[in-house]
């Protein structure tokens, strides 16, 4: 049996959706009797869903989010109270559309990570953004690598294409002189022109131990709060304790 000449017209322009369901609307059409408008209509109405949730699916993969920190597990009524009423106002995106860092700050086990997390993950479904998760520690040694092979510009360009960098447990940080060029650089080429989001379990006196130079401290300090949303995880640890501890980490 012969393929059917419009649905090879439409996987000839790529419209893949169109092409699996022409059949089926072709005869919804004629039985419910659709006018040609309709028709058009609902086809390209399932063409355009079907790629807003392909391109959905391929922005969660790039995005490196851990999968099991979501909204609907964050557990809303255990944040402290400013985060909850931040939490709608952060969900429309405008900080990132504005390059605005977010900087959030608490102790080990105050559910720092997972509110990023679930933040960038709803901005992905809700607004298309390009979001990416890394440790600090791991995105230090990817752009000191590519600063001795003599790549960071381009590393930095291909990072520059993300609307968001969630920087994750920046406190843990604490290397060499050079690998923290690399992380200052890094964060002054984004500064005013895309948003980072940094958990921390240190507060911003305490940087130098990160920094290891007064004034490369001062000057990260400088550039990540000029326009940023700061906020405090405070309160008892949300961390499940493990075997054999007295308390959760």
């Amino acid at each position: 049996m012969s393929a059917d000449p419009l649905e090879m017209l439409f996987r000839e322009f790529c419209l893949s959706t169109m092409a699996a369901r022409c059949g089926e609307m072709l005869a919804s059409a004629e039985v419910e009797n659709w006018g040609y408008r309709k028709l058009l209509v609902q086809l390209c109405e399932a063409e355009a869903a079907d790629r807003r949730e392909r391109r959905r699916q391929r922005l969660l993969k790039e995005s490196k989010l851990p999968s099991g920190k979501t909204l609907g597990n964050l557990a809303e009524e255990k944040l402290p109270a400013k985060v909850r009423r931040q939490l709608p106002t952060l969900l429309e995106g405008g900080l990132v559309d504005r390059a605005e860092n977010l900087l959030v700050f608490g102790l080990p086990g105050r559910g720092k990570t997972h509110f990023l997390c679930a933040l960038g993950r709803e901005l992905i479904l809700r607004r298309g953004y390009r979001i990416f998760f890394t440790p600090t520690f791991k995105l230090v040694q990817q752009l000191l690598a590519a600063k001795q092979a003599l790549r960071l510009e381009a590393v930095l360009k291909k990072l520059d294409g993300f609307d968001a960098i969630v920087l994750d447990d920046l406190g843990y940080v604490q290397h060499s002189r050079e690998e923290m060029e690399v992380l200052f650089t890094f964060l002054a080429e984004r500064y005013e022109r895309r948003s980072v989001w940094i958990s921390s379990n240190l507060v911003f006196s305490k940087w130098d131990q990160i920094f290891k130079d007064p004034m490369t401290t001062m000057a990260a300090v400088d550039r990540l709060v000029h326009h940023a949303i700061i906020l405090e995880f405070d309160g008892e640890t949300r961390r499940a304790p493990r075997p054999g501890e007295k308390g959760g980490g």
